[in-house]
């Protein structure tokens, strides 16, 4: 089989969250079957780095119309491992310095989708299945079901459309479907939603199969209050949808690769490795060490969708305890203040407002415990992460953080949750983990069960795979 993955971001060559993640190592987890064949193709950014660009080969230059527009695209790629990167290079669409966030990102994103499908056809690169993903690549499920139904050599790919955050649907006007989308009025109806173009919409009813990113977020996607409008269309397409867990990449999140961390520890080692680490990164940010007090961490966007207008509302509470938080994240300006406030106010908690990767090792590795309280959550990675550190989860009982983290108390339990969008009862349960964490024999198995878990992205490419060969079949 091979199977070509659509994308506007794939880690390491472009990424803003856990979309480039995801395209980064599902398709190498994918080609550990030898009888599958994986590509992806996205934007060529004009941020890629330069140890990146310098290697890509070029591999055709192509012509098309979208729309009233005669454009066109040069298309390069790259090997990593057993995987086949390509990118699409148009520098009026993607020189921006940025990867979203573009007055015209609908544009920008139809040519990209456009440009896929002309691929595929000029130089006959036909895969066995299409996968896309979120609303920037809708439109190449949506081309290949309608505009392009007519080639032949097209007809017979069957496609998978994967919903990695249902919030950000690309709805726009619905008068600028032919001008800027190229599409049709007959198939208005397909694209139409509520009033709105809606690509998200268009591409699960288009689409021969839809998976997301856990199976407790398909099942959520059926609500309103997680479907933000398009519950309907889920329900509609509950007999061709599934959820499939998202997984991580131990190569690169684990302690024992080390890898940006302060010191490297593995499973028979971790308590001594853990306290050298938690040693290290305080010294770093100028936070007291505390050999026997819990250090909680947070690592997030600030952002309410996050849960960190519930971390806000016990803040203080939870800092008299004796316990040291460290939040690091950016995001909404009025979280970003309050934070600082509660810095200013209290010397057991470090409010770094940025984003940085290597930092963010640094504290999965040092931390005790997580907080993830977040109100929705497709999958999250980060809980799955912290537990590969050995560090333990507290968590939402929402989207994948349900299905991935079992509450203290039950067999197998590696974190603690909490169900309710409540503040206290999110510091309930951390005083309920501060409580653990003061009975080391109890704290021990716990830790040592976090970091057991396996989330490896073996189990995740079987499921998928499985799906590609009943759709072939």
């Amino acid at each position: 089989m091979k199977i070509l993955y659509v994308t506007s971001e794939a880690g390491p060559y472009a990424a803003s969250g856990g979309l480039g993640d995801v395209m980064g190592a599902l398709p190498k987890a994918i080609t550990e079957n030898k009888d599958v064949t994986a590509e992806v193709i996205l934007p060529l950014y004009s941020n890629m780095k330069e140890e990146y660009r310098k290697k890509l080969e070029l591999v055709a230059d192509i012509t098309f119309d979208l729309s009233w527009r005669h454009t066109g695209a040069s298309v390069y790629k790259l090997a990593n491992g057993d995987v086949t990167y390509y990118f699409v290079e148009n520098h009026y669409y993607f020189d921006r310095g940025r990867l979203y966030g573009e007055f015209d990102d609908g544009e920008r994103f139809a040519f990209f989708s456009r440009a896929v499908i002309e691929f595929m056809l000029q130089l006959s690169h036909i895969p066995d299945v299409l996968h896309a993903n979120d609303w920037q690549s809708a439109l190449t499920v949506v081309y290949l079901k309608t505009e392009y139904a007519r080639y032949e050599s097209l007809r017979n790919i069957k496609t998978v459309y994967t919903i990695h955050n249902i919030e950000y649907q690309g709805k726009y006007n619905p008068y600028i479907l032919g001008d800027v989308f190229g599409i049709s009025s007959e198939y208005r109806s397909l694209c139409v939603f509520d009033g709105d173009l809606n690509l998200m919409k268009a591409a699960i009813v288009t689409s021969d199969f839809v998976t997301t990113v856990s199976p407790n977020y398909a099942r959520e996607l059926e609500y309103d209050f997680f479907a933000f409008g398009l519950s309907p269309i889920i329900k509609a397409s509950a007999h061709k949808m599934a959820g499939v867990i998202n997984g991580i990449d131990y190569s690169y999140f684990s302690p024992e690769c080390g890898g940006d961390i302060y010191h490297p520890y593995t499973k028979t080692n971790y308590k001594t490795g853990k306290a050298k680490n938690k040693k290290a990164l305080c010294e770093e940010i100028g936070l007291e060490y505390k050999k026997d007090t819990p250090l909680l961490v947070m690592i997030t966007r600030l952002a309410s969708q996050k849960g960190i207008d519930l971390l806000l509302a016990i803040l203080d509470e939870l800092l008299c305890e004796n316990v040291q938080l460290v939040v690091l994240g950016t995001g909404e300006a009025e979280y970003e203040n309050a934070l600082r406030d509660a810095e200013a106010r209290h010397d057991n908690l470090k409010a770094l407002i940025t984003f940085d990767r290597v930092l963010s090792k640094k504290m999965y590795a040092a931390a005790d415990i997580f907080l993830m309280p977040s109100k929705s959550e497709p999958c999250g990675l980060a809980q799955m992460i912290a537990c590969s550190y050995a560090t333990v989860p507290v968590v939402r009982s929402v989207g994948g953080l349900y299905d991935t983290i079992i509450p203290y108390g039950e067999q197998g339990a590696n974190g603690f949750r909490f169900d309710n969008y409540n503040a206290h009862e999110l510091l309930y349960t951390v005083k309920h983990a501060v409580s653990v964490y003061a009975d080391k024999t109890k704290w021990a198995e716990l830790t040592k069960s976090a970091k057991d878990s396996n989330f490896t992205w073996n189990n995740s490419a079987a499921k998928y795979i499985e799906i590609y060969k009943n759709l072939l079949n």
